[in-house]
């Protein structure tokens, strides 16, 4: 029979300061869901919000029901993290942007990333939503249009109003020559200039409920 051999110091110590661990995060995690059940204030502040027409309810309906979204994605607080976190959408990407997606992902996708979904082309996970009706995925893109983000959001096109000193020196001190020919501060740019996001004939044709494609 093959003699047990035992663990080395370095070993013992090693699996010490890992045990440690797991207990502290334990530990740390029960101490955070105590905070977090026995508060009745939000442990972070909430940077989107919503208000959604009669076109956005049923696309909320739809989302959630036959689109089955929520399995992946996050939408007003609700849902899991498996994809791409949806709220604040509407601030990054037009409707007509979000319709053309749901309808034809991949070219979409690849016409402003040049590269493909990770799981909404055909034969992918998700790729069941492009054959869904078309009154459906456009209802959907209506929900999502109207899910927005706060300015300064990390889901926002733009940042805070006014400058920041600290980011414009790290920006002045590390930042290539290059960058400044390569690409523009988005604080200067026009709101429909940002990807994605409508200018005003487009605004107008979707506040006035005509399709947007």
């Amino acid at each position: 029979m093959a003699e047990k051999l035992s663990l080395k110091k370095g070993e013992k110590i090693l699996f010490a300061i890992f045990g440690a661990f797991i207990v502290f995060a334990v530990i740390g995690y029960a101490i955070l869901e105590s905070i977090r059940l026995s508060s009745d204030k939000p442990m972070f502040t909430i940077r989107t919000h919503f208000d959604l027409s009669e076109k956005g309810k049923q696309g909320s309906q739809l989302f959630r029901e036959k689109g089955r979204c929520t399995a992946c994605h996050r939408a007003m607080q609700s849902g899991t993290n498996m994809g791409l976190s949806l709220d604040g959408i509407g601030s990054k990407y037009s409707r007509a942007w979000i319709s053309d997606f749901l309808h034809d992902p991949e070219k979409t996708y690849r016409e402003t990333y040049d590269r493909p979904t990770f799981d909404h082309g055909i034969g992918k996970e998700a790729g069941y939503v492009a054959n869904m009706p078309d009154r459906d995925l456009d209802l959907i893109a209506v929900f999502l249009s109207e899910l927005k983000s706060d300015v300064g959001s990390s889901s926002a096109p733009r940042p805070p109003e006014g400058r920041s000193p600290f980011i414009d020196k790290m920006i002045g001190t590390f930042a290539p020559e290059s960058w400044k020919e390569e690409f523009q501060d988005v604080r200067t740019k026009d709101s429909h200039e940002l990807i994605g996001e409508p200018d005003s004939e487009q605004q107008e044709q979707a506040e006035g409920g005509e399709k947007v494609r």
